[in-house]
């Protein structure tokens, strides 16, 4: 098995592809990827006013995220942001605020059981319970439509 793979090693190298050739050639500058140095030592890099060509990528703002920067404390106030901010940091604000209005989420829905438990209490002292308020209802329901049927002669 090992002698077949050695043959077809060597019928490759023989009769091997351009790129391995460009890659054993010793003049690099002519090659598909490289640049020679010189190439580069002439372009200056940026701009005449020797800035960058390229921006920063960045998040263009909206008043919305204006008010999740505020309040997830990153920024004091909305006059202090920049014009763009990275994404990352929209996106841990983000997450911040989504993680106080689950906090949030949280403790109203625990005052909410407290409460009813609360009001169960109170209505379980006087009597009232969820069976005999579906009593009362249901006993109004018929009362109502037998006085529509007796209304219509």
């Amino acid at each position: 098995m090992w002698g077949a793979a050695g043959r077809v090693l060597r019928l490759w190298d023989r009769n091997g592809s351009c790129a391995v050739r460009l890659t054993q050639r010793t003049d690099l500058k002519r090659g598909l990827c490289s640049k020679g140095q010189e190439d580069s030592a002439q372009k200056p890099m940026g701009t005449a006013s020797g800035q960058s060509k390229l921006k920063m990528p960045g998040h263009q703002i909206t008043n919305w995220d204006k008010k999740v920067l505020v309040w997830s404390g990153r920024f004091k106030k909305a006059e202090d942001i920049p014009e763009t901010v990275s994404f990352e940091m929209i996106g841990a604000a983000r997450s911040n605020i989504r993680v106080k209005v689950s906090y949030l989420m949280i403790a109203l829905t625990i005052a909410g059981c407290i409460v009813m438990v609360i009001e169960g209490k109170r209505g379980s002292s006087r009597q009232k319970t969820i069976v005999s308020q579906n009593i009362e209802r249901k006993m109004k329901l018929t009362e109502a439509t037998e006085q529509d049927i007796s209304a219509k002669p």
